[in-house]
């Protein structure tokens, strides 16, 4: 898989890819990375980005021609249809929404800062605008990269083993996981249930299932 950033802060890479998982796939070359600096693609002597809003009204907004020439350079390079821009008004990121990424050959995601991006680029390029919750931060870097690791992690071959991230919180029938026990078996009188211990996979998997339909409703997320 391609994926292509678009962001001002040149560095973001290093955040995004060079831990856990995503280093495991870059170093496995699963995914093929690449960040791209849009100050190099603006044509202001300055490298100016952003601009005042027509209309007055506090905050910069990132200027148009810099993003639009910088997802044409990319699409010279890539097939890439799909652009994500990640926005705090845009569709709250889901299990759903990272099962359908992690089965893209490409993807290019914008990062907004200041007041946002000209709203022409959100209308007339990008695909789909991805939230991580009802609330704002100083700029899309980080959850870009926390929508990246929601859906590299699902590509076979970037976790050792794979049914493990099948069994992920909501994967299954949109149901949370259900608790989870390692040794000790009894820590300062605070036990493992007994039924894990059983060996009975049948009534272990029953046991599960309620927990997780238990832990699904306690959470409202039913």
């Amino acid at each position: 898989m391609r994926i292509d950033v678009i962001s001002c802060l040149p560095n973001f890479a290093e955040l995004a890819v060079g831990f856990s998982m995503m280093s495991i796939a870059v170093k496995k070359e699963i995914i093929n990375f690449h960040c791209h600096d849009l100050r190099n693609y603006s044509h202001n002597k300055h490298k100016k980005i952003d601009d005042y809003q027509y209309g007055g009204g506090a905050g910069m907004v990132m200027m148009i021609e810099p993003l639009v020439n910088c997802i044409e350079d990319i699409q010279k390079k890539t097939d890439c249809k799909d652009i994500v821009y990640m926005a705090p008004d845009g569709d709250i990121l889901s299990q759903k929404i990272s099962n359908h990424y992690s089965q893209k050959k490409s993807i290019i995601i914008i990062c907004g800062h200041y007041k946002g991006i000209d709203d022409r680029v959100r209308e007339h390029f990008v695909t789909q605008e991805i939230s991580i919750g009802k609330y704002v931060v100083s700029g899309g870097e980080l959850p870009a990269a926390v929508f990246i690791d929601s859906f590299v992690r699902l590509i076979p071959g970037v976790l050792s083993d794979q049914n493990s991230a099948l069994e992920d919180s909501f994967q299954n029938d949109g149901l949370v996981a259900p608790p989870c026990y390692t040794r000790p078996e009894n820590f300062r009188g605070m036990e493992v249930p007994k039924i894990l211990l059983s060996g009975n996979h049948e009534e272990i998997k029953k046991w599960r299932y309620y927990q997780s339909v238990k832990r699904t409703e306690k959470n409202n997320f039913s």
